[in-house]
């Protein structure tokens, strides 16, 4: 197991000093005198957010973020979900309305069926993707909610 004080260099020991001598001099300035008299949770608790709240403002300001502690795993950063291609197919997952705008208060066009095809425009936004798809024979095209859309081929292979 490594040490605690591994990852740690003079910016960062800087950055929670810094952060602790702060966190002291507010909690004296603005809390009231009789919370100091003998130490508590109370105090504990505002000493210790403190310190950790402003040591970690001081060093996404100096541009590094604190190491996690040991045993932890960095995930990667999330990458941002991009629009549907234009002509993608998808299927209906469960009864979905299609809507002639984006968000529940639009008015629903129609329903579409749990299993229904439907294929994507291109155009989004936020979850509402504007899909194209056939009811009860006629072309349709609206808005639906992309949490209720998985890929033709991501159907087909769990099966």
């Amino acid at each position: 197991m490594p040490e605690m004080g591994a990852h740690l260099d003079l910016r960062t020991l800087g950055a929670c000093a810094a952060a602790l001598v702060l966190t002291l001099v507010l909690s004296a300035w603005l809390t009231p005198r009789g919370w100091w008299r003998r130490p508590n949770l109370r105090a504990l608790a505002v000493v210790g957010g403190g310190t950790l709240a402003l040591s970690a403002l001081f060093l996404a300001l100096a541009g590094r973020q604190p190491a996690p502690p040991a045993g932890f795993a960095v995930l990667p950063p999330a990458q941002a979900s991009t629009a549907p291609a234009a002509g993608a197919r998808y299927l209906v997952v469960d009864d979905l309305n299609l809507r002639d705008g984006n968000g529940v208060r639009a008015r629903r066009v129609a329903v579409l069926r749990a299993g229904s095809a439907v294929t994507a425009t291109g155009a989004t936004d936020g979850d509402w993707w504007r899909v194209s798809a056939r009811v009860d024979g006629q072309a349709r095209e609206g808005w639906a909610s992309s949490l209720w859309l998985r890929r033709a081929d991501e159907s087909r292979a769990r099966r």
